[in-house]
């Protein structure tokens, strides 16, 4: 080996020594880089599952499911109203009531024909018992004995009248008092003391408080989502609980004006929060439609595996790479049916700059 060989090998191997501890640190540094990547803001949005068909919603009133215009069952001049419109009552409540002097004289007079027919009877009876003991020993004749049945029947046939004729003036007493037939609230108070009223006019009207429901008015290309699919109610005093729904009845005939049609939705699981008169939205959805979520554009990332997201740990910020099933892309928003929880929290923007196991810092949340 020459010299000049020799002295370019050593050269070489001076370099090479001299350039080993810089790619031993560089190696190092990617190591000790890659396991300790800063930690980077980011914005999120929130995966929110929904029915694909859009909700329709509309606006109705709560309204009692039976309402009752209650009437005295006599006629008569009206002595007190006991309750104004608001006015809770129970059932059996006293509402108003009539004057009952003419009563109370019909109720004396029935008395007093009550105790007559029965002095008649006792006397009728006494003699066709002495006609059957008569004629039994040959003393009278048959007319005779006759004429004592017929007497006694007569008798008996005036008592009985009289008797009913006490029970129903009695009653006509006590329906001079107008009495809640169940619980409920005073929608209308349609008589005032002094005015004579007669048999059957309304006088309170009464809602039941057992049964609310939700009338609303619903066009016609809306109807068999009404009837097949589900509905939610919210009040505008509370949007933020709603309740079962349940349609009970949609009217045979459409609104000539509106071209509508009213729909009554019952709620089984109304509470005190609920009252009369109040504003509603009735939010209708098909009942077995895919549900699915909307993302932006930019939280979507490929590459070459399959669509994927960056799903936030909330308890220790961590990122965790997650495939996604996507339905349909449009300009700024792509379409997902599953992958992801409901309500999980994902990376909206600059996932291309993120790594599976990095800890990421939320800066702010996205409204999509």
């Amino acid at each position: 080996m020459s010299i000049s060989m020799v002295s370019k090998h050593s050269r070489v191997l001076l370099l090479l020594a001299g350039l080993s501890p810089t790619l031993l640190l560089g190696g190092c540094d990617d190591t000790v880089a890659q396991k300790e990547l800063p930690t980077r803001p980011v914005l999120v949005t929130t995966v929110s599952y929904q029915p694909e068909a859009p909700q329709r919603s509309f606006v109705g009133t709560i309204r009692p499911r039976v309402e009752t215009d209650m009437g005295f069952r006599v006629g008569g001049k009206v002595a007190q109203r006991l309750v104004e419109v608001g006015d809770l009552v129970t059932a059996g409540q006293p509402l108003a009531t009539l004057d009952s002097t003419d009563l109370k004289l019909q109720a004396e007079q029935a008395e007093a024909e009550f105790r007559a027919a029965t002095g008649v009877l006792a006397q009728a009876a006494a003699a066709e018992a002495r006609a059957k003991e008569l004629r039994a020993r040959g003393w009278s004749t048959e007319a005779q004995m006759d004429q004592a049945r017929a007497m006694a029947d007569e008798a008996r046939a005036r008592f009985s009248r009289a008797e009913r004729s006490v029970e129903l003036t009695k009653n006509s007493l006590a329906y001079a008092n107008l009495l809640a037939d169940s619980d409920g609230v005073v929608t209308a108070a349609l008589i005032n003391p002094g005015q004579v009223v007669a048999a059957g006019q309304a006088a309170i009207r009464v809602a039941r408080s057992a049964e609310k429901e939700a009338v609303v008015s619903i066009p016609e290309t809306l109807l068999a989502r009404a009837e097949n699919g589900t509905a939610r109610v919210a009040l505008w005093s509370d949007p933020d609980k709603s309740y079962v729904a349940r349609l009970r009845e949609i009217s045979p005939a459409a609104d000539p004006m509106t071209r509508t049609y009213q729909a009554k939705f019952s709620l089984p699981e109304a509470d005190d929060a609920v009252k009369l008169g109040m504003t509603a939205t009735v939010r209708l959805s098909a009942k077995d439609g895919e549900r699915i979520a909307r993302l932006p554009l930019a939280a979507v990332l490929d590459q070459g595996k399959g669509p994927n997201v960056f799903v936030v740990d909330r308890a220790n910020g961590h990122l965790k790479m997650v495939p996604v099933q996507v339905k349909s892309f449009d300009a700024s928003s792509v379409t997902i049916t599953g992958g992801v929880d409901n309500g999980a929290t994902v990376v909206a923007l600059g996932v291309q700059k993120l790594d599976p196991g990095q800890k990421v810092r939320v800066v702010s949340s996205l409204a999509f």
